[in-house]
């Protein structure tokens, strides 16, 4: 039965491996548990576990507050000073969250610079089902297809893409300089992901871009999901494949190969490695 500290295997790997498993408060340098041996001292709701709690919303299902978009990892001081409400808003919150991911992005990245390109030949090497074939890359405006696809949980992961963007498409250059498909067997089976995940909720119903404005956080998170289970069990460590899943997704979605383009006629015709350049992040 679920309830709001039953929180799944993925969230938690989610939630650690982008967090480089620190405390998210600024400044704060502890250390904590791993996934595998979590403990609720670390895992703090943003709007909380039960009625009475800070930041309680009413209207949140136990599932939603047990989910990665609700959850922090604080260490136990911090967590307790965070407790005061007025000075600590859920927007403040979040804020503190996605400052510290992107921190903790940019350390790993410059840690490890073959990082990406590993996940990229991973996920390129995913045996899926289809023929090879150059796929049309049409490029969208950043903001109108958010706004399509009624896409919210997931804004700032597509916002924060730009500061990698450049890097990931001197990758894809690299590769088709040398004669290699890596990048069309990539985009091509995150798209296989995205169209088997999208059936399982349009199912045959008629008002399918409805149903998939309606789950667009949802899908997203699946092909997420999904994607890290068939990349697990390799030589990629589960925080590599978090970090690398986040920003090659962002660019899938940018490539529309998740979620829905708004119309042909919106796509952009500038090459892939001038896209977005406009975008407002305010």
């Amino acid at each position: 039965m679920a309830g709001p500290r039953r929180y799944t295997d993925m969230t938690l790997k989610r939630l650690f491996g982008l967090s480089g498993n620190q405390c998210s408060f600024p400044g704060c340098i502890k250390t904590l548990v791993n996934a595998q041996n979590a403990l609720d001292s670390c895992i703090c709701h943003i709007e909380a576990a039960n009625k009475g709690g800070e930041r309680y919303n009413p209207n949140m299902s136990d599932m939603e507050r047990a989910d990665y978009p609700n959850l922090i990892l604080l260490c136990p001081q911090h967590h307790a000073e965070t407790n005061d409400v007025q000075k600590y808003t859920v927007e403040i919150l979040k804020k503190m969250k996605r400052e510290h991911e992107s921190q903790h992005l940019n350390e790993r990245l410059g840690e490890n610079p073959s990082m990406l390109k590993n996940v990229i030949y991973a996920i390129s090497a995913i045996d899926l089902e289809h023929n090879i074939e150059i796929p049309i890359l049409n490029i969208f405006d950043p903001k109108e297809k958010i706004l399509y696809n009624e896409l919210k949980e997931n804004v700032e992961i597509i916002k924060e893409y730009r500061v990698y963007q450049a890097k990931l498409n001197s990758l894809y250059d690299e590769l088709e300089s040398q004669g290699s498909i890596k990048k069309e067997k990539l985009l091509e089976n995150i798209k296989i992901v995205y169209t088997h995940i999208k059936g399982k909720y349009v199912q045959n119903r008629e008002n399918s871009i409805d149903i998939i404005k309606s789950y667009s956080d949802n899908i997203f998170n699946d092909v997420f999901e999904e994607l890290y289970k068939k990349l697990s069990g390799g030589n990629l460590s589960e925080e590599d494949i978090c970090i690398g899943l986040r920003i090659v997704m962002a660019d899938a979605f940018m490539r529309c190969k998740i979620l829905e383009g708004p119309s042909l006629g919106n796509a952009s015709k500038k090459p892939s490695n001038q896209m977005a350049g406009t975008y407002d992040s305010k």
